[in-house]
């Protein structure tokens, strides 16, 4: 079953609103953007696998004395918990609250799928992080139908396809669909018609608007500014002078709808990277090094999986004291293995000579891409016909198959070895500078 063929609630129907009236004038008319917003996207891609846990309130997070709360729940958000709170205050606003710890690669997995979907509709996919999307639809038309119509359509693919929903806003402009988006939120849709947007704009309040923080909601307020109404009304000199020429006048510009930038879909990636914020700092070398080798592990399959191999690795070294380094070398050729990423990453990082230096992160970085069928494959004397590049695209395909997890380095397995994120206590191995078997 579809989920068009779903029954839906009266927030789930907003699309009849672009209905062609009887001169054939839909309101969704001269309404090319959309704005394509996951619903608590981690949260949701969780529930997606451990389904037992829906209409509980559930966060996902680091649950650690420095955790905060990365997604929540509906239900969740109903105790005032939001992202970015920290997780004891979350914990105290409901004790009964399910924590999950993140799962970044299920949540770039289905990003992928999410995102996918979207380049399917049409190559004007501008993303903005991986849960969303603004994608211009102009060529699609014709192929697809109104704008309405394919955003319903999108709404549709991803619930069915990745098992999550998400919210669709429909405007004339790029600004005013993602407000659209907001307001539709859980699992809506809304379509802002082109000659409806001052109307729309006006009521909401001015921090809803972009470049709007606190404390540019405070000084707007100082003016007696509440609304986006009341600042669309105010003269730009009078908000240049309280707010500045760049900010002043772009808020004028944005309180009545007008919004010039295009969707435009980004150019190839340029890096890839990940980092880990330790639960505690951390001063054993040994701890670091099997952090590294995780970390290179997920930025190789990260790099193998979009067809990417990179030249230069880099790390970076985060103190107690928020003081950041970071060290890079150019490789003779680019690699997507993870083997060699964590040996460059190792090396990059002994060579620091920290000694005992308390460290609050680590991240490592691959850049220079280029595309993997690019790659030469030129084999030592004494390299084994069947290599490192070889031995991680099997692991790939047993992840595929099996679930991630399923195949790893015996290093970073939580048992018989250093200190798992899971909280377990294990002696490091000795040797620290070579990786072991796969398990």
């Amino acid at each position: 079953m579809s989920r068009s063929q779903i029954t839906r609630g009266a927030r789930m129907t907003q699309a009849d609103v672009s209905a062609p009236t009887a001169d054939g004038h839909r309101d969704d008319d001269g309404c090319p953007v959309l704005h394509v917003d996951m619903d608590a996207f981690y949260a949701s891609c969780e529930l997606r696998r451990r389904p037992e846990l829906a209409g509980l309130p559930m966060i996902v997070g680091g649950d650690g004395s420095r955790g905060v709360v990365t997604a929540a729940t509906y239900e969740a958000r109903r105790y005032g918990i939001h992202s970015a709170m920290p997780m004891s205050r979350a914990k105290r606003l409901c004790p009964q609250v399910v924590v999950l710890a993140p799962d970044f690669a299920l949540y770039t997995e289905v990003s992928a799928g999410v995102m996918a979907i979207f380049r399917d509709v049409t190559p004007v996919v501008e993303p903005l992080s991986l849960d969303e999307a603004f994608l211009d639809v102009s060529g699609a038309i014709r192929r697809l139908g109104p704008p309405a119509v394919i955003a319903e359509q999108i709404r549709d693919r991803v619930h069915d396809e990745q098992g999550i929903t998400c919210s669709v806003g429909v405007a004339s402009t790029k600004f005013v669909a993602k407000l659209a988006s907001t307001r539709a939120k859980p699992d809506g849709l809304l379509v802002v018609p082109a000659d409806r947007v001052v109307a729309f704009l006006h009521p909401l309040p001015v921090a809803q608007l972009w470049g709007v923080g606190e404390k540019t909601e405070e000084a707007l307020a100082r003016l007696g500014l509440r609304t986006v109404g009341d600042l669309a009304h105010t003269p730009v000199d009078t908000l240049v002078r309280a707010l500045g020429p760049a900010a002043g006048a772009h808020l004028a510009e944005l309180a009545w709808g007008r919004d010039p930038r295009r969707v435009v879909a980004p150019e190839r990636e340029k890096s890839v990277s990940n980092e880990e914020t330790f639960p505690r700092d951390v001063d054993d070398p040994e701890v670091v090094r099997r952090e590294l080798l995780r970390l290179a592990e997920k930025v190789a399959a990260r790099l193998r999986a979009a067809g990417y191999a990179g030249r230069t690795v880099g790390v970076k070294v985060r103190f107690a004291d928020f003081t950041t380094i970071t060290r890079s070398r150019t490789l003779a050729s680019p690699t997507d293995v993870g083997q060699e990423i964590y040996t460059t990453a190792r090396e990059l990082y002994d060579a620091l000579g920290l000694q005992r230096a308390r460290l609050r992160l680590v991240g490592v970085k691959v850049e220079g891409l280029v595309g993997s069928d690019r790659l030469t494959r030129q084999l030592a004397l004494d390299e084994p016909e069947v290599g490192w590049r070889e031995a991680e695209q099997a692991v790939d395909r047993a992840t595929a198959r099996f679930g991630r997890g399923s195949v790893r380095p015996a290093r970073l397995l939580s048992a018989g070895e250093g200190e798992g994120w899971g909280g377990a206590p294990v002696a490091p191995r000795p040797s620290a500078d070579r990786r072991g078997g796969e398990a």
